[in-house]
């Protein structure tokens, strides 16, 4: 029985990491839970997988919360200290990191640092300190398996071959809303239009991102930390039915692909069986039925975001903390209608461009940095 701690149990990927352990209950045990300020939904939860502990990271809910409405055998705790007190217990064997930005990055830091296998949702996590990240791991033993679809299609079609015989591990990506769009017709994108995924259903911040292609650029960034292969040897091509996740190519010319319905609950539940594969929870190719798949360049003037991730994928040092804080917070001011579209991606240059850049930073410095990326973000105009 492998016991699990969610963070980030009420968002997408936590509530599809919850189904995939309800089909699996002779398999996996769900130890404890982390979200942000869902209470209510959260409290749910408690009754639905009865854990040993729940956390809230928004400490000023503490006073205000209805403990009455958690199971009664569930610890309810709160803020930072919380998360370290769950993802350090002794019983968790593996940490599902599915908390959206940087926030995600302290406690999926603390739960390696206890020696704990990573199944990893958050993308952010190794944008802002991957090599970090990965040394970490490393020192104390312990796997990080990809759960964002596209790294763990990678994850999977490496596993056809020796590493030296990859020639370029290629992502996928749907196209977001905009497909096809003009730079000229995205200066005019509404924030309805912006969320208006055509295949996946996400938060609004990670939509946003897709829409801008600037997900694709932080996967970009992932790929580079988490398998450890130069930006040079990484690339991107739209493929709107959002069915093959992504593809490695060999030297001998061979392209390994894992194809299978959007849906996360398989790539969730891989990482969780890993090395194993278990009976699916997800929906199934189906053949018999006709269809076709479509493979297309991005546009990179028209989403300039992905230059970006290439740019920082290639520098390392400070410049992923900065691109990921300028983006949560220009994407943020998006959704507020402070920012038009497509300044989005125009302000994460300007601050990237403007940093005091750093090629080996610690994660003090890092955090200190995030914190300074994030203030002048906030103060940016055109």
């Amino acid at each position: 029985m492998k016991q699990i701690a969610v963070l980030g149990s009420t968002g997408s990927i936590g509530t599809s990491t919850l189904d995939v352990a309800d089909a699996h209950q002779d398999r996996l045990k769900i130890f404890g839970l982390a979200a942000r300020s869902s209470w209510e939904q959260l409290a749910e939860q408690t009754h639905r997988c009865q854990p040993a502990i729940a956390v809230l990271t928004d400490e000023s809910l503490s006073g205000s919360v209805d403990h009455s409405r958690f199971h009664p055998d569930t610890k309810l705790v709160f803020g930072a200290e919380g998360i370290e007190q769950l993802v350090t217990a002794a019983d968790v064997d593996m940490v599902v990191s599915g908390i959206v930005g940087a926030a995600g990055l302290q406690g999926t830091w603390k739960a390696i640092e206890a020696g704990k296998d990573i199944a990893l949702a958050n993308k952010e996590t190794m944008v802002v300190a991957g090599p970090l990240i990965m040394q970490l791991a490393k020192a104390n033993n312990c796997r990080l398996i990809p759960v964002d679809s596209e790294h763990s299609a990678l994850f999977q079609a490496m596993l056809c071959g020796r590493r030296e015989e990859i020639k370029t591990l290629i992502l996928t990506a749907s196209g977001g809303p905009f497909r096809g769009k003009t730079a000229k017709e995205l200066e005019s994108v509404t924030r309805e239009a912006a969320l208006n995924h055509p295949t996946w259903e996400m938060g609004p911040k990670i939509t946003i991102d897709s829409a801008t292609m600037m997900n694709k650029a932080l996967e970009v960034i992932e790929a580079r930390w988490l398998f450890d292969f130069p930006a040079e040897k990484i690339d991107v091509v739209i493929h709107p039915q959002s069915v093959i996740h992504s593809f490695v190519e060999y030297v001998d010319g061979s392209v390994m692909a894992q194809l299978s319905p959007p849906d996360m609950k398989l790539p969730i539940q891989y990482a969780l069986s890993y090395p194993e594969r278990w009976e699916g929870v997800s929906p199934r190719m189906n053949w018999k039925s006709g269809f076709q798949f479509d493979f297309e360049t991005p546009d990179r003037e028209a989403f300039p975001a992905l230059d970006l991730g290439f740019e920082v994928a290639e520098r390392g040092g400070t410049c992923g903390t900065v691109l990921n804080a300028a983006n949560e917070v220009a994407v943020e001011r998006f959704l507020a209608g402070e920012l038009e579209f497509c300044h989005i991606s125009r302000l994460c240059r300007d601050i990237l461009e403007s940093h005091d850049y750093h090629p080996s930073p610690s994660l003090e410095e890092l955090l200190t940095l995030d914190e300074w990326t994030r203030k002048e973000t906030y103060s940016w105009k055109l």
